[in-house]
């Protein structure tokens, strides 16, 4: 039997695995997905998120796949500079980088793929998680790390509300040499002087550029039955006449693989836990992306929860001070989202100047 059962394996899901690896806590994780199913394309580190990746892996595997952004660099869509600031220690990757680094941690037989875990119930304080109609895990703890739009949250919490963000996003990938030369490691964004359309733009290597666009969902549109075809015409009808850096990056961007993040969270936050059930990462805490705080939170989260459960106190005991510890930083992060969201949907003349797109608690 398993001790810990994650459910999941995102950033957030192999980040506790690792965490209780390291512990020597008995675990096994469970993936609907396939090992090779890597979408979606980048994260930003801060600081602090790379102080407790180094926890879990060795670092130097992380600095090989991404690089450290300089300053972040405010532009309007002609590509004048309106406002410059210096970055201490903010890091980019991919995801399916930081996804590989974390996996290669996890020994093979403890991560099952292709695995689609339900909860039917509760039966004397444990959670009754099903592979299929026949067959059931036995765990002490359950760790529920399924993302945003949470399966097991919304079983447990069929109450809650999700909303839409008015905010979407395009994100890709692009790999061209010369392109890249030309970008130094900083981060770039632009603005339209209207408001509530950006594009930003993350040197990865001397060969990959990451990049995406946020746009306001009441004012551009891409169909849900999108297509690559669909979403580069998008791109070049909302983006075409901006920056000639931009348009080279959309002109030469491959939309095979690009993805379209829908952005939705949560009107008000469930408990973190029930019974033996535990949320971490986006499945207890959506953040929108304007806060950049999505990886560490997870990490931290992970963190967290690991040394408490090392202590051996009550599971009760155990899920409340968690929820204590990371509760109200996970509140500053979700307050200074919905500020960061709200200057975004201001034209760029009421902005204010010398903000970072990154909540800090």
């Amino acid at each position: 039997m398993s001790k810990v059962a994650i459910i999941g394996a995102g950033v957030s899901g192999l980040s506790m695995a690792n965490y209780l690896e390291k512990n020597n806590i008995d675990y096994h994780l469970y993936e609907r997905r396939t090992q090779n199913d890597l979408k979606g394309h980048g994260f930003i580190l801060p600081k602090e998120g790379i102080e407790f990746l180094s926890n879990i892996i060795n670092i130097e595997n992380l600095y090989q796949k991404g690089s450290f952004l300089k300053k972040y660099i405010h532009y309007n869509q002609a590509g004048e500079i309106i406002s410059e600031k210096d970055l201490d220690d903010v890091f980019v990757v991919s995801r399916s980088a930081l996804i590989e680094i974390l996996a290669n941690e996890i020994p093979s037989e403890k991560i099952s793929y292709k695995t689609t875990i339900g909860l039917s119930g509760f039966e004397n304080g444990k959670a009754c998680i099903q592979i299929d109609e026949e067959n059931t895990i036995k765990a002490d703890i359950v760790v529920a790390s399924d993302g945003s739009r949470s399966r097991i949250r919304r079983k447990i919490f069929p109450d809650e509300t999700m909303k839409a963000v008015l905010e979407n996003e395009v994100v890709n990938i692009i790999e061209n040499e010369e392109l890249a030369s030309q970008i130094e490691s900083n981060f770039l964004k632009f603005h339209h002087e209207k408001g509530g359309l950006t594009f930003g733009v993350l040197k990865l290597s001397s060969t990959k550029i990451l990049w995406y666009c946020q746009f306001d969902i009441t004012k551009y549109f891409i169909n849900e039955d999108y297509t690559a075809d669909c979403i580069r015409q998008f791109m070049i009808d909302n983006f075409g006449d901006w920056n000639a850096l931009i348009s080279s990056i959309i002109e030469g961007s491959s939309y095979e693989n690009a993805h379209i993040w829908r952005v939705y969270e949560l009107e008000k936050l469930n408990p973190f836990y029930h019974e033996n059930v535990v949320f971490i990462g986006d499945s207890a805490h959506p953040l929108i992306p304007f806060t950049s705080q999505g990886v560490t939170s997870a990490l931290k989260d992970s963190f967290t929860l690991t040394n408490l459960l090392k202590e051996a106190k009550t599971l009760d005991e155990t899920f409340k001070k968690y929820e204590e510890e990371r509760r109200p930083e996970i509140d500053i992060h979700i307050k200074n989202g919905r500020i960061l969201l709200e200057q975004f949907l201001l034209p760029l003349c009421e902005q204010p100047k010398n903000t970072l797109p990154i909540s800090y608690k």
